[in-house]
């Protein structure tokens, strides 16, 4: 029997480069070795201000890029976080067994706080307790992140372990799986990717846009003149070859930087061409799914399906080993 994995993405309106290089792409090949849960966490999204109106446009466009980029419905299970309840109930029942000080301790809720002043809300705060309970309605033994999200699967296997202690073997503890490109940074090569920043390289924008983000964005600030000797390993622009580019190429590049044989606007258009070759058709079948909408809620819904009965069966297990299944029963 196939491991379970589970991992989820927000609705954020445009899936970019950091999604892609950090989760997508190392979802796609692994499908084939796991059982594969792909959660479209639009419970996560409204921590922060959005418009509902926008919503279910958010829900479908990620569908559709995860789908455009090789998640295939039939070898795995891509659902909507909402579509299954026990997501939240679950996430009330972990909350009384992980301490305040755990959740503190986030370094991720720090961040949030301080991008979103104006609406500091408990959800920024109990993120990571409702982050758990999706891995672990699943039992989820195996989860992809970037390195922001170790801190998170290590507060989730600490929920697991306290819950199986105080309750009785209930969850496996989730081990995070490094992506190779684990943190990507944004245009201005200081802060995460983030659409919210405005750093961002869509997985759907045009090969003019691409250039015209790829041609300003921050490369080694230390590297003033086109013959200034520079350091690849610090630049983000050499981060993202190693998403896009041939080993060979990524070799050319971190020695001919160091020795000023190549220039930043080279690199760039070297890299330019490379993400255009992958993006173009990912961007095509994301416009032609955008376009078929029904299928799109057709491989939401059977994924909801099959997620409600796992869930159910997980939640009975729960409230059993809680003393709770009378009381739900009654």
């Amino acid at each position: 029997m196939k491991k379970k994995l589970f991992s989820g993405i927000q609705p954020s309106g445009d899936v970019h480069l950091g999604n892609y290089l950090g989760a997508i792409s190392n979802w796609v090949r692994l499908i084939d070795s796991y059982d594969c849960f792909f959660c479209i966490v639009d419970y996560h999204a409204i921590t922060i201000d959005y418009k509902p109106e926008s919503m279910q446009q958010r829900i479908l466009n990620a569908a559709a890029a995860n789908i455009g980029a090789g998640l295939d419905p039939d070898k795995c299970t891509i659902f909507v976080q909402s579509q299954v309840p026990e997501h939240t109930e679950l996430a009330w029942i972990l909350n009384s067994v992980i301490s305040m000080g755990h959740l503190e301790r986030m370094t991720q809720f720090k961040d949030k706080s301080m991008q979103n002043k104006g609406n500091i809300n408990v959800g920024l705060f109990t993120y990571p307790v409702l982050q758990a309970a999706d891995i672990l309605l699943y039992k989820g033994e195996v989860v992809p992140v970037g390195e922001d999200q170790i801190q998170h699967i290590e507060l989730a296997r600490e929920i697991a372990r306290k819950f199986n202690n105080k309750y009785g073997g209930t969850f496996p503890e989730p081990q995070e799986f490094l992506t190779e490109v684990p943190r990507i940074m944004g245009l201005d090569g200081k802060t995460k990717m983030s659409k919210s920043l405005n750093n961002y390289i869509s997985l759907v924008e045009s090969p003019d846009s691409i250039w015209k983000k790829l041609a300003s964005a921050v490369t080694d600030e230390n590297r003033k003149r086109r013959n200034d000797p520079g350091n690849p390993e610090i630049c983000n622009i050499f981060t993202m070859h190693k998403g896009f580019s041939t080993q060979e190429q990524i070799e050319e590049i971190r020695s001919s930087c160091a020795t000023a044989e190549i220039g930043c606007v080279d690199c760039k258009k070297m890299l330019h061409e490379n993400m255009v070759r992958e993006l173009t058709p990912i961007r095509e079948k994301s416009n032609e799914l955008i376009d078929d909408s029904d299928y799109l809620y057709g491989v939401l819904k059977r994924g909801a399906e099959r997620c409600k009965d796992i869930a159910k069966e997980t939640m009975g297990l729960v409230r059993e080993n809680m003393g709770l299944s009378s009381l739900k029963d009654c």
